[in-house]
């Protein structure tokens, strides 16, 4: 596996992994409404973001070449540098739970320790999303004691806020 920045042909197979409600909000909170999301909605929403350099969206890919999952990183806060948050991790639905998550992030955490020259990763994670809660600590990620309430159109949900420090 290895990581190459984004292109505006992954927003189509991207977008293709998200097939139900719980799914979507889990993965991008209330950011785009509803299914089925168009194959542009990624690239349409990373654009604008991108110019600004401190917004760095990843696609993942096998040594085929396939699209194997996605991820962001992004400066949180104006000035720090040394900080950054993921968001938007995802891995195609066929390859899950055969160690992709984890190998995904741990490319990603070395991209940002010798790549951005940043040392602090935050995250943060539904609490109804174990699977994900399960990959994260894999890798170092720890749950920071943060959890924040995030009203979903489908209920109410616990957002757990993680950290990995390097």
């Amino acid at each position: 596996m290895w990581l190459r920045k984004y292109q505006k042909e992954d927003s189509e197979v991207i977008c293709s992994w998200i097939s139900d409600e719980k799914g979507l909000y889990q993965w991008s909170a209330d950011r785009f409404g509803k299914l089925p999301l168009a194959g542009s909605t990624l690239d349409n929403d990373y654009e604008p973001r991108i110019r600004d350099g401190r917004f760095i969206p990843l696609t993942a890919l096998d040594e085929g070449g396939s699209l194997v999952g996605h991820l962001y990183i992004r400066y949180p806060d104006d000035g720090d540098n040394q900080t950054v948050r993921f968001g938007f991790v995802i891995v195609d639905p066929n390859l899950r739970g055969c160690g992709n998550g984890k190998e995904m992030l741990r490319l990603a955490i070395d991209y940002v320790k010798n790549i951005l020259g940043a040392n602090k990763i935050t995250l943060g994670v539904f609490a109804n999303n174990e699977n994900a809660r399960y990959c994260y600590e894999a890798v170092g990620f720890r749950p920071v004691g943060t959890v924040e309430i995030f009203k979903m159109p489908i209920g109410d949900w616990e957002c757990i806020e993680m950290k990995w420090e390097g």
